[in-house]
């Protein structure tokens, strides 16, 4: 297997925060997204390599392992049961067995001899029993972009991730940068290990009149002059349809209202919502014809002479 500098894959340095890796990834997989890139096979590699960059990169134990082992780094914790050290280039005493090791440090031993040495250790069948070793597979990440109405109900949606298509629920009630996992769905496990799971970060884009946080809605809601003044009732768009509100006579601009259970739905949560908190604006009306300017002169005047 051929050396991959992950780092350099995402364009980051090797100080790079979990925060720096993140964000380099979601920018280079959109750019090089296969969606975007139809029969693009450059562009698909570079998705591939950049999906694996992050896979190794995002997990810390993983990242740790990597800048010790490089390309070996899967095989981290054989290489430090058997005391190898890539850094120094050496073992160090241990016992194995009845079998003694010395340090190798001042002799002719180099990294090449490794596997050989390997084998040594374990025996005339310590090669078959590396090779017959269960790995498992890699994990995956991808993103899923979804508007909010789309968010507010669950459903099922095809994805395609390495190649392969698959059928997923996405529960009712996902917020903006979730993440969810859906085991055994990452790459396949070597020699009969298990496969990773696939990790799906959702990306919401609130296009509607709504403002949501957490699970409760918010939304302003125009009042016609005659309404505030006078009262009535109005009809208030919702998620779920739309619902009749009585309006007090005398209303002011800002005030709020609480519409009880007309919010976002909780997360597997069945049948549970948060609430919508509506905020009155009044409009003014213009383009007044002189009967209606008297009146309001009338009115103006009565509200002086109080």
């Amino acid at each position: 297997m051929d050396y991959i500098d992950y780092y350099k894959v995402l364009e980051i340095t090797k100080s790079a925060t979990e925060a720096e890796i993140k964000k380099a990834y979601r920018k280079l997989a959109r750019k090089y997204h296969p969606d975007l890139n139809p029969n693009d096979k450059e562009a698909e590699r570079k998705f591939k390599e950049i999906n694996e960059a992050n896979e190794v990169l995002s997990n810390p134990e993983n990242r740790k392992k990597y800048d010790k082992y490089g390309k070996d780094w899967k095989h981290a914790d054989e290489f430090e049961k058997a005391g190898y050290d890539p850094n120094q280039q050496q073992y160090s005493r241990q016992q194995q067995g009845n079998q003694s090791y010395t340090d190798f440090s001042g002799g002719d031993f180099s990294e090449s001899d490794f596997s050989d040495f390997f084998n040594s250790m374990y025996g005339s069948s310590g090669r078959s029993s590396r090779s017959q070793a269960k790995y498992r597979g890699q994990d995956f990440n991808a993103e899923l972009q979804l508007d909010l109405a789309a968010a507010y109900t669950s459903h099922k949606q095809n994805l395609s991730v390495n190649g392969k298509n698959i059928r997923i629920t996405i529960p009712a009630g996902v917020e903006n940068g979730q993440i969810i996992k859906i085991p055994n769905h990452g790459a396949p496990g070597a020699n009969g290990g298990p496969n990773g799971d696939l990790y799906i970060t959702f990306l919401i884009d609130n296009n509607s009149d709504f403002k949501r946080e957490g699970n409760n809605l918010y939304a302003d809601v125009e009042l016609d002059l005659y309404t505030a003044i006078l009262g009535g009732e109005i009809f208030v768009t919702t998620f779920d349809g739309k619902v009749k509100i009585k309006v007090p006579a005398e209303t002011q601009p800002g005030t709020k209202v609480k519409l009880k259970g007309k919010g976002f739905p909780v997360y597997k949560k069945e049948n549970q919502f948060g609430d919508l908190y509506i905020t009155y604006t009044i409009k003014i009306p213009t383009k007044l014809s002189a009967k209606e300017k008297e009146l309001f002169e009338e009115l103006a005047k009565l509200r002086n002479h109080e």
